[in-house]
């Protein structure tokens, strides 16, 4: 079993940035693809970017595009987010996703608590 760990969340306005991590338990991170998705109050989960196992592609929702960029440090177990340009809709939880087997819309098998992501205006 794998275990996704997230933090780097927290509280910030509008304009500014945070940088999200997830460490990943096991020998096999290397071999996932790993990908972030995030869930609003009120909304359904939604993906947000997602990253090849050896880090050479990348994809992004629209909303996101140019302002977040996900990374990889395979040596590490760890999967970034960089997040600029943070607008008051992307408060919500994000979760840390990472697996195998990319399952379509539905991202892959295993994930992390989440961690909070609060944008004020």
């Amino acid at each position: 079993q794998v275990q996704l760990v997230e933090s780097g969340g927290g509280l910030v306005q509008a304009g500014g940035s945070l940088r999200l991590s997830c460490v990943a338990s096991g020998r096999t991170f290397s071999r996932y693809g790993m990908g972030w998705f995030r869930q609003a109050p009120g909304q359904e989960r939604e993906f947000v970017a997602r990253i090849s196992v050896f880090g050479d592609s990348t994809y992004y929702a629209d909303s996101v595009k140019g302002r977040f960029t996900i990374s990889r440090d395979n040596a590490k177990n760890t999967v970034y987010l960089q997040m600029n340009s943070l607008k008051p809709e992307d408060t919500a939880v994000y979760y840390c996703n990472g697996g195998p087997i990319l399952r379509g819309t539905s991202g892959y098998d295993y994930w992390g608590q989440g961690t909070q992501v609060t944008v004020s205006s």
